[in-house]
């Protein structure tokens, strides 16, 4: 529950435009979720109880409207084995816990996921303020 705390953190301080979260604590319990609400982003842990994050993905990719749906693998399992596995999964990209708000960001830049001014310009994050973290 803290690191999910920290992940939204680092969201807003990433300068992603979000409305609301959406916590899930299993793979399962997103699953049932991304059935229900439409999300623009998924950031999740491979490590969960019951069913796990790859697993999650994998299920996922198998519903149609959910096929091309950003998933970001936020977590500490950093083998290249499961890296490699979650990205032929399709997951759209991976950060290893610890990480920084720029690792973050260099992962949703390429989502077009970060806010951008009226002149349609992605402004740098704002990693001054101390409160944020």
């Amino acid at each position: 529950m803290l690191i999910r705390q920290v992940v939204k953190k680092v969201v807003r301080q990433a300068g992603l435009d979000v409305a609301g979260f959406l916590e899930a604590a299993n793979g399962q319990e997103a699953l049932d979720i991304l059935m229900k609400t439409p999300v623009d982003l998924v950031l999740s842990d491979i490590n969960m109880p019951g069913m796990d994050g790859i697993e999650m993905l994998m299920r996922l990719r198998q519903i149609e409207r959910l096929q091309e749906l950003p998933v970001i693998m936020v977590t500490t399992e950093g083998s290249e084995e499961r890296i490699n596995e979650a990205m032929d999964l399709g997951a759209s990209g991976y950060v290893l816990k610890p990480f920084t708000p720029e690792r973050l960001v260099e992962q949703l830049g390429p989502l077009g996921l970060l806010c951008k001014r009226e002149d349609g310009v992605e402004p740098p994050p704002d990693f001054s303020d101390p409160t944020a973290f």
